[in-house]
């Protein structure tokens, strides 16, 4: 099989809605961390919420394993606003006080995808998938997008028709999938 794609560009633009699909670590109780997560899961806005993250990490006696959600939260909401490299600092953050957060790998190898920093994400994005990140899809999509910022057509098809096949209303990854077309090489004679 032959794998076509389009323009680079639509490696640009499925870069950027990578940076809007994130993966929140949830965090027990009713107190700030709590809505913390609740902001980075279902899209708050996130200048305001960046300020409750902030408040949950300086205030709240939060466990080390909510910390680390809350940092880790707090920089998918950082990535929302744009601030790549303060996204980054938290999901370091998070992960120095909580290795075992897949979510976190995945949502640090979409900033990495932002800053063109594809080996990392590649390494990132491949240990959130190994470790079973709560939402794979998102994980196997961003693959695709340094798949395919690689040079690596064929991969990026397949963690693409992946991302659909474990989320099949996945839209990002549906759209992404209308730009190949698959062909198949007669055998020689």
């Amino acid at each position: 099989m032959r794998f076509q794609t389009g323009l680079a560009l639509s490696i640009v633009a499925a870069a950027m809605a990578a940076a809007s699909a994130h993966a929140a670590v949830s965090v027990i109780g009713n107190g700030l961390g709590n809505s913390c997560y609740q902001a980075a899961e279902l899209g708050s806005d996130p200048r305001s919420a960046i300020e409750t993250c902030t408040l949950a990490i300086e205030q709240e006696a939060l466990t080390v394993s909510d910390r680390a959600a809350t940092y880790i939260n707090r920089g998918i909401l950082r990535s929302r606003s744009s601030d790549a490299n303060g996204a980054l600092l938290d999901y370091n953050e998070g992960l120095s006080m909580d290795a075992a957060l897949g979510e976190g790998y995945v949502d640090r190898g979409a900033v990495y995808i932002v800053l063109q920093k594809y080996d990392d994400a590649l390494k990132d994005l491949n240990r959130g998938i190994e470790m079973g990140a709560h939402k794979p899809h998102i994980a196997y999509y961003d693959r695709a997008i340094v798949d395919e910022a690689m040079g690596n057509v064929r991969a990026a098809y397949l963690d693409y028709k992946k991302a659909v096949e474990l989320e099949p209303d996945f839209v990002l990854a549906s759209e992404q999938l209308l730009r190949f077309k698959v062909v198949r090489k007669e055998p020689a004679p």
